[in-house]
């Protein structure tokens, strides 16, 4: 199947996310420096995983790369793929929807090479890891580390 990746206009996209479900691919980095968490500029503005819508007829494993290359300028190796999760957020990036539901596949990732550069996307004003639990950490950031014992 080709992959539909055109641009969805936002009273469409809004209509859709304001009575179904979106689904998204998440990716929890995994390197030496710990797992990175991106700072999202768009709505819900927190630090959390990178991650994005899945197109139509893209596959699970290929949005994971692609998401990788266009949020983070990196290529990457999937360890595990975890999930599904559900997230229900109280809030939109989008007019007319006040809420939205996601289901999410998770992808455990680490960098393809030793030597890597994080290139930060428009949606992202920062990035920076996590070695350990931390006070404040997002429910659903908090949430994929127990369920799958990291760190």
């Amino acid at each position: 199947m080709e992959v539909r990746d055109e641009y969805v206009p936002e009273e469409l996209f809004s209509q859709f996310i304001s009575q179904m479900p979106q689904f998204c691919v998440e990716l929890i980095v995994d390197s030496e420096e710990g797992i990175l968490l991106a700072k999202r500029d768009i709505e819900p503005s927190i630090w959390f995983w990178p991650g994005g819508r899945l197109y139509k007829g893209e596959e699970l494993d290929e949005a994971a790369h692609r998401i990788a290359e266009e949020e983070l300028g990196i290529e990457v190796q999937i360890r595990d793929q975890y999930g599904p999760y559900a997230h229900f957020w109280t809030d939109s990036p989008t007019t007319g929807s006040p809420s939205r539901h996601a289901v999410n596949s998770v992808f455990h990732v680490e960098p393809a090479c030793a030597e890597y550069e994080i290139s930060l996307d428009e949606q992202h004003s920062d990035y920076r890891f996590l070695t350990a639990v931390e006070d404040g950490l997002h429910e659903y950031v908090r949430l994929y580390l127990e369920d799958n014992d990291l760190l």
